[in-house]
């Protein structure tokens, strides 16, 4: 069924409405995950999560659509590698739809459209997808005749250096992308040289339009020429030195290259040198970054950023640093073991180690010793007797972890009681207690095992507590506070350099000034300048008589 011109029109500006629309024809229902943020002009969802009858009303509501500003596709499928015979075939069924050849193509294809007549669309991701070179041909048509793009993402897409050569096509001439991201798209040292050759490629031509507008005594504003302002290689660990010493060579004398990562990149002394002497030339650069490249010197990266920082002499800088991510540890904390020792008897030291809870297997549960034993009930009329039912419940509601024990010791043995955590490098005991029994011997009840159990249970979640409360200031001054202070340290240092710089200027200034001021005021440096007046005057005199 072919759509009217007024329902396309009217899907033009509105992405959901035609995106409903399109639903609708094939008897299926709009997916919250796409329509979740397209109030706010963004459409940013997981193709691994969409099947494939899904994405037909995607792709012919993205193909025409001139209002969405950021585009995001991503795909977060790792394929596996080295499999066996044996899981290949099932293997091959848990890979998303959205990966096949035909797929990315229909997702290139309607990516291009849309760029062709969008005037509106800034940001364009495509993020894990295994692009062919027939995908890249197709895009790069849509790049070129793009009229608002300024950001463009391929990360984590294995295009080689092949692929990024075809990009590289449309890129080096348009006017209006600004930065691009390739981390991870499994780069060498040549894709490096294909950037380099459009940031040469860029300044040739920058230079000719700064010196049209340089005419009639203008000052060419060089922020508002079109060009590459961001460029990010991280993950990218085969560039190595090769590429770091191509990109130093490109930015020389470049004057418009903003930001430039270089993280995860495979570099080493020789390709942080080098760029270190490429900032003594370049004074536009404002962040160069190198971190979590294992084989540069600190001492080498603090020199880098410090140099960049004194480029950036700004309170709100235009682009902004990649954050670190945040290492979290997928392991979760082993529940602690309970140990309790009950003194020293006739038959030696009693110990009951209290384990985590285990789940029932085979339809069995197993009880540990002290988290469901219901004492044995005693005859009517004894000390202590309870009636079972109540001990039951007792155990049930009030204390479900509670063991109720009736044990005969030795006058004045003592009852220790004190928990062992699985964390002995960090937290060797959590607490030691030490109660002792009357000098007479006697049983111990239900009721004073409760209470000593009740005491101990307190004192282990105090000191629990403590010491989460110490680890997570730990962990969040390493996280978070490292990073916050590591930066404003430099800034620091830089900006006490260019006050010293500043200071050193301005006495030159006063002194030449000075100098300046006592010449003008001695006698006969005054009479010297009237004569040499008198003279000129003689000689026009001299001139004029001739004729």
């Amino acid at each position: 069924m072919m759509d009217t011109v007024q329902i396309r029109r009217r899907g033009a500006v509105d992405f959901k409405s035609y995106y409903e629309y399109a639903c609708a024809l094939q008897d299926m229902v709009p997916l919250p995950a796409v329509t979740a943020n397209l109030s706010q002009g963004l459409l940013d969802i997981n193709g691994d999560r969409i099947k494939l009858a899904d994405w037909t009303p995607i792709l012919n509501s993205l193909s025409i659509n001139k209002h969405l500003h950021y585009v995001a596709l991503r795909s977060y499928h790792q394929p596996g590698l080295g499999e066996s015979d044996r899981y290949r075939s099932s293997f091959k069924k848990r890979i998303p739809a959205f990966r096949s050849k035909d797929m990315t193509l229909r997702l290139c294809r309607a990516v291009r459209d849309c760029l062709s007549v969008s005037c509106t669309l800034k940001s364009l991701e495509l993020q894990g997808l295994p692009l062919r070179e027939r995908d890249l041909i197709v895009l790069t048509k849509g790049l070129s005749k793009s009229s608002s793009l300024e950001n463009l993402s391929l990360a984590y897409c294995p295009i080689a250096d092949e692929g990024l050569e075809v990009i590289c096509q449309s890129v080096k001439n348009s006017s209006t992308i600004k930065t691009v991201n390739f981390t991870g798209c499994n780069l060498t040292w040549r894709g490096a040289e294909h950037m380099a050759n459009i940031i040469k490629h860029q300044a040739t031509k920058r230079h000719s339009e700064a010196w049209a507008e340089s005419l009639r005594y203008r000052r060419p504003d060089l922020d508002c020429m079109t060009g590459l302002r961001r460029i990010t290689l991280c993950c990218n660990t085969l560039i190595g030195d090769r590429g770091a010493v191509a990109l130093a060579d490109a930015l020389g004398e470049d004057l418009w290259l903003k930001a430039l990562d270089l993280q995860k990149c495979g570099i080493t002394n020789i390709g942080a040198q080098a760029l270190l002497t490429m900032l003594h030339s370049n004074n536009t650069i404002c962040i160069l970054d190198l971190r979590k490249n294992p084989l540069v010197d600190n001492a080498l990266v603090k020199l880098v950023i410090e140099r960049v920082l004194v480029n950036a002499n700004e309170a709100n800088p235009e682009y902004d640093w990649i954050k670190p991510t945040s290492s979290k540890d997928p392991m979760k904390p082993k529940q602690q073991k309970r140990t309790i020792l009950l003194g020293n008897g006739v038959k030696g030291k009693a110990t009951i180690r209290i384990g985590p809870r285990k789940s029932p297997s085979n339809g069995r549960s197993r009880q540990s010793v002290g988290t469901q034993y219901v004492p044995h009930p005693l005859p009517p009329g004894a000390v202590g007797y309870i009636p079972w039912r109540t001990a039951a419940r007792a155990c049930r509601h009030r204390a479900p972890s509670t063991a109720c024990f009736a044990v005969c010791f030795q006058a004045g043995s003592p009852v220790k009681v004190f928990f062992e955590s699985d964390y002995e490098s960090e937290e060797p005991s959590i607490s030691t207690q030490s109660h002792h029994v009357p000098s007479t011997p006697e049983k111990i009840t239900v009721r004073q095992f409760k209470r000593l159990q009740v005491y101990s249970k307190n004192n282990k979640s105090h000191w629990i507590n403590h010491f989460k409360f110490q680890t997570g200031i730990f962990f969040r001054l390493l996280n978070d506070g490292c990073h916050a202070l590591y930066f404003p340290c430099f800034q620091l240092e830089v900006e006490n350099k260019r006050l010293r710089n500043l200071n050193l200027s301005m006495s030159e200034a006063l002194r030449t000034q000075s100098l300046t001021s006592s010449v003008l005021e001695d006698e006969a440096v005054l009479e010297s300048i009237e004569t040499s007046f008198h003279k000129f005057h003689a000689f026009l005199d001299l001139l004029k008589d001739a004729g």
